[in-house]
C-alpha cells in the first residue's frame, strides 16, 4: 500500500518510523526539508541528528528556520548507538508535552560505519519501534541508497514498518518488516580475545578486578576522562554481574584498532531488548548500569544467550 500525501504529512496519532531512501543531496534534501518545515508549521517540535556534512546541508537550507530546530551532528552525538535511545531521540522527545506530536530526523548508518558497528547500528533501528510504541513521534531515518551497501538497505525494509523511495515522495508499507527478527538475527556471539588480560572475579575480588582493568587501560594509553569511562563501565558491568549474572563472572581488556576494549562475561541472561537503552526515571533505584556504560562509552556490542552473556565496550584513545 502506498500514500501520495507527501512524506508523512497526515501522520495519525501514533509511532510513525519510515526510512528514506535518497541517492544525491537533492534528493537528500526533498526529503528531509519540507519534513522539518511541516513540523514548524504544525507547531511540533523538531529535532535532526544526522552526520555532520548532512546537517550542514539541511542547516543551510532551511535559513532562518534552522534556529527553531534542535541540531545533533549524528557521529558525535551517536558514535554509540545504543546510546540514541536514551541520550538522542528520548532526550528530544520526552522534554515535550504529552500528547503531542514530535518529528525527529535520525540518521544513525552511513557510509564508513565499520562491520564491528553495524550489529549495534541495525538492532537500534529495530529497537526504536518497540521504546516509541504508543507514542506521538515521527522518526524519519535517511538511507544512502548509493554509497550503502545492499544488505544495509535490505536491513532497513526489515527495520522500518514503512519507506519512502529515492526520488518518491509516497510512504509505502514495507513488505519486509520484522523487528524482532532483526534483533535476534544480529545478537552475534563475540569471539573470545585470547591474548586480552583477564581476571575472573566474585562480589570479594571486585576492587582488585576493577584496579587490574583501569591500569591495563592506562598502559595501553588512555588517559583523563576516557580512563575514567573505563573504570566506570568496568565496576557497573563487574556489580551487574555479580548481582544479576550468577555472582561471578570475567573481566577482559585489550587493546584494539586505536581503542581500549573493556569486556565482561558472566552466565546470567539478559532478557530486555531495551536494557541500558531507557532513560532512568527520576525516582529509579538501580537498573542504571548499562544505560551509564552506553552513555559513556564509543561502542556497545551484547551477546545473550543460554550460556550466559557478554558485554563488550569500546574506549578511543
Amino acid at each position: 500500500m502506498s500514500t501520495a500525501t507527501g512524506p508523512l504529512g497526515t501522520a495519525p496519532d501514533h509511532f510513525v518510523h519510515p526510512a528514506l531512501f535518497y541517492r544525491d543531496e537533492r534528493e537528500y534534501l526533498a526529503g528531509t526539508v519540507p519534513f522539518v518545515r511541516e513540523g514548524l508549521a504544525a507547531g511540533e517540535p523538531v529535532a535532526v541528528a544526522v552526520p555532520g556534512e548532512r546537517l550542514r546541508l539541511i542547516e543551510d537550507a532551511l535559513g532562518d528556520d534552522a534556529g527553531r530546530v534542535r541540531l545533533l551532528d549524528m557521529r558525535q552525538a551517536g558514535r554509540n548507538p545504543g546510546r540514541i535511545i536514551p541520550g538522542v531521540l528520548r532526550a528530544f522527545a520526552d522534554t515535550c508535552p504529552d500528547g503531542q506530536r514530535v518529528r525527529i530526523i535520525g540518521e544513525p548508518i552511513w557510509a564508513g560505519r565499520s562491520a564491528t558497528e553495524y550489529p549495534a547500528c541495525v538492532q537500534h533501528e529495530a529497537l526504536i519501534n518497540a521504546a516509541f510504541r504508543g507514542r506521538t513521534v515521527t522518526v524519519l531515518c535517511p538511507y544512502d541508497a548509493v554509497g550503502l551497501p545492499g544488505h544495509v538497505l535490505a536491513d532497513a525494509h526489515a527495520t522500518h514498518p514503512t519507506v519512502i523511495p529515492a526520488g518518491s515522495r509516497s510512504v509505502r508499507d514495507s513488505a519486509a518488516y520484522a523487528p524482532d527478527a532483526v534483533v535476534a538475527r544480529y545478537n552475534e556471539p563475540l569471539p573470545l580475545v585470547e591474548d586480552a588480560m583477564t581476571v575472573p572475579f566474585v562480589a570479594e575480588s571486585l576492587p582488585p578486578a576493577r584496579y587490574a582493568a583501569t591500569d591495563e587501560g592506562r598502559r595501553l594509553g588512555l588517559t583523563g576522562v576516557r580512563l575514567e569511562d573505563l573504570a566506570l563501565a568496568t565496576a557497573e558491568l563487574t556489580t551487574n554481574s555479580v548481582l544479576h549474572g550468577g555472582g561471578a563472572g570475567v573481566l577482559r581488556v585489550w587493546g584494539e584498532d586505536g581503542h581500549v576494549v573493556c569486556e565482561v562475561r558472566d552466565r546470567g541472561r539478559l532478557t530486555d531488548p531495551l536494557a541500558g537503552r531507557r532513560p532512568a526515571g527520576r525516582d529509579q533505584r538501580g537498573g542504571r548500569g548499562l544505560l551509564l556504560v552506553n552513555l559513556i562509552a564509543d561502542l556497545v556490542r551484547v551477546h545473550t544467550g543460554d550460556e550466559g552473556t557478554t558485554i563488550r565496550c569500546w574506549f578511543a584513545r
